[in-house]
Protein backbone atom coordinates (compact mmCIF):
# COMPACT_ATOMS: atom_id res chain seq x y z
CA UNK A 1 0.00 0.00 0.00
CA UNK A 2 1.34 3.35 -1.13
CA UNK A 3 2.12 6.14 1.45
CA UNK A 4 -1.04 8.15 2.46
CA UNK A 5 -1.13 11.99 1.87
CA UNK A 6 -0.02 14.88 3.93
CA UNK A 7 -3.72 15.14 5.29
CA UNK A 8 -6.77 13.96 4.95
CA UNK A 9 -9.28 11.80 6.06
CA UNK A 10 -11.37 8.47 6.17
CA UNK A 11 -14.71 6.70 7.37
CA UNK A 12 -13.73 3.71 8.41
CA UNK A 13 -15.82 0.36 9.40
CA UNK A 14 -17.24 0.26 12.51
CA UNK A 15 -20.44 -1.90 13.86
CA UNK A 16 -22.57 0.44 14.83
CA UNK A 17 -21.34 3.77 14.49
CA UNK A 18 -19.58 5.70 12.52
CA UNK A 19 -15.39 6.15 12.67
CA UNK A 20 -13.71 8.36 11.30
CA UNK A 21 -9.69 8.76 11.18
CA UNK A 22 -7.82 12.26 10.02
CA UNK A 23 -4.44 13.09 9.62
CA UNK A 24 -2.39 16.46 8.59
CA UNK A 25 1.29 17.10 9.56
CA UNK A 26 0.24 19.74 12.87
CA UNK A 27 -2.57 19.22 15.53
CA UNK A 28 -4.46 22.41 13.72
CA UNK A 29 -4.81 20.65 10.35
CA UNK A 30 -5.63 17.13 11.85
CA UNK A 31 -8.75 19.12 13.61
CA UNK A 32 -9.70 20.50 10.51
CA UNK A 33 -9.82 17.18 8.58
CA UNK A 34 -11.53 15.42 11.15
CA UNK A 35 -14.21 18.16 10.71
CA UNK A 36 -14.07 17.48 6.90
CA UNK A 37 -14.55 13.76 7.69
CA UNK A 38 -17.56 14.43 10.60
CA UNK A 39 -19.66 16.01 8.05
CA UNK A 40 -18.62 14.14 5.04
CA UNK A 41 -20.08 10.92 6.99
CA UNK A 42 -23.12 11.76 7.09
CA UNK A 43 -23.90 14.60 3.75
CA UNK A 44 -22.14 15.53 0.34
CA UNK A 45 -21.78 19.12 -0.14
CA UNK A 46 -21.44 18.42 -3.91
CA UNK A 47 -21.39 21.64 -4.95
CA UNK A 48 -22.67 23.50 -2.34
CA UNK A 49 -21.15 27.16 -1.53
CA UNK A 50 -20.71 28.99 1.68
CA UNK A 51 -23.14 31.24 2.41
CA UNK A 52 -21.61 32.59 5.72
CA UNK A 53 -18.95 32.74 8.08
CA UNK A 54 -18.80 31.35 11.74
CA UNK A 55 -15.79 31.29 14.58
CA UNK A 56 -15.60 30.59 17.95
CA UNK A 57 -12.68 29.49 20.78
CA UNK A 58 -12.03 26.94 22.93
CA UNK A 59 -10.04 27.14 26.08
CA UNK A 60 -6.97 25.38 26.55
CA UNK A 61 -7.25 21.77 27.51
CA UNK A 62 -5.53 18.51 26.47
CA UNK A 63 -5.71 17.89 23.21
CA UNK A 64 -8.50 15.02 22.48
CA UNK A 65 -10.70 17.33 24.15
CA UNK A 66 -9.54 20.02 22.26
CA UNK A 67 -10.94 17.90 18.88
CA UNK A 68 -13.99 16.41 21.05
CA UNK A 69 -14.84 20.18 21.97
CA UNK A 70 -14.65 20.85 17.81
CA UNK A 71 -16.53 18.11 16.93
CA UNK A 72 -18.92 18.71 19.37
CA UNK A 73 -19.40 22.43 17.79
CA UNK A 74 -20.22 20.82 14.57
CA UNK A 75 -23.46 18.70 15.70
CA UNK A 76 -24.81 21.59 18.24
CA UNK A 77 -24.31 24.06 15.53
CA UNK A 78 -26.39 21.49 13.16
CA UNK A 79 -28.90 21.19 16.05
CA UNK A 80 -29.29 24.61 16.85
CA UNK A 81 -28.57 26.63 13.67
CA UNK A 82 -28.80 24.34 10.89
CA UNK A 83 -25.55 25.17 9.44
CA UNK A 84 -22.59 22.82 8.62
CA UNK A 85 -18.98 23.74 8.09
CA UNK A 86 -17.77 23.05 3.93
CA UNK A 87 -14.14 24.81 5.11
CA UNK A 88 -12.45 24.55 8.22
CA UNK A 89 -9.42 26.78 9.07
CA UNK A 90 -7.67 26.07 12.91
CA UNK A 91 -5.88 27.85 14.27
CA UNK A 92 -3.46 27.75 18.26
CA UNK A 93 -3.86 30.30 20.77
CA UNK A 94 -1.48 31.90 23.03
CA UNK A 95 -3.01 30.26 25.99
CA UNK A 96 -2.87 26.73 24.18
CA UNK A 97 -6.70 26.58 23.08
CA UNK A 98 -7.77 27.07 19.54
CA UNK A 99 -9.48 29.69 17.56
CA UNK A 100 -11.87 27.59 14.90
CA UNK A 101 -13.08 29.27 12.14
CA UNK A 102 -15.53 27.92 9.72
CA UNK A 103 -17.05 28.86 6.15
CA UNK A 104 -20.74 27.63 6.47
CA UNK A 105 -23.78 26.09 4.94
CA UNK A 106 -27.44 25.87 5.55
CA UNK A 107 -27.43 22.26 6.00
CA UNK A 108 -30.91 22.11 3.47
CA UNK A 109 -28.48 23.08 0.44
CA UNK A 110 -26.68 19.81 0.79
CA UNK A 111 -27.43 16.10 -0.25
CA UNK A 112 -27.86 14.05 3.19
CA UNK A 113 -26.14 10.38 2.73
CA UNK A 114 -26.37 8.77 6.10
CA UNK A 115 -27.08 9.18 9.84
CA UNK A 116 -26.75 12.23 11.82
CA UNK A 117 -23.98 12.18 14.45
CA UNK A 118 -25.60 12.83 17.43
CA UNK A 119 -22.42 12.88 19.67
CA UNK A 120 -18.84 12.18 19.79
CA UNK A 121 -17.81 8.69 21.58
CA UNK A 122 -14.79 9.09 24.12
CA UNK A 123 -14.81 5.60 23.35
CA UNK A 124 -11.31 4.92 21.22
CA UNK A 125 -10.69 7.92 21.17
CA UNK A 126 -6.88 8.81 19.85
CA UNK A 127 -5.48 12.20 18.85
CA UNK A 128 -1.70 12.54 19.32
CA UNK A 129 1.41 13.11 17.15
CA UNK A 130 1.91 10.42 14.85
CA UNK A 131 5.41 9.18 12.48
CA UNK A 132 3.99 11.94 9.64
CA UNK A 133 2.50 14.55 11.97
CA UNK A 134 -0.36 14.21 13.79
CA UNK A 135 -3.62 11.75 13.56
CA UNK A 136 -6.77 10.72 14.73
CA UNK A 137 -9.55 7.89 15.22
CA UNK A 138 -13.02 8.97 16.42
CA UNK A 139 -16.30 7.26 16.78
CA UNK A 140 -19.64 9.41 16.38
CA UNK A 141 -23.20 8.04 18.20
CA UNK A 142 -25.67 7.60 15.28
Amino acid sequence: MGRRPARGHRRVPHTADVRIEAWAPDREGCVAQAVAALVDSFVDPGRAEPDGRAAFRLPAGEDPDLLVGVLDEVIFRLETEGVLPLATEVRPTDDGGLRVEWRIVHADAVEATGAVPKAVSLHGLRFAPDGDGWSCAVTLDV
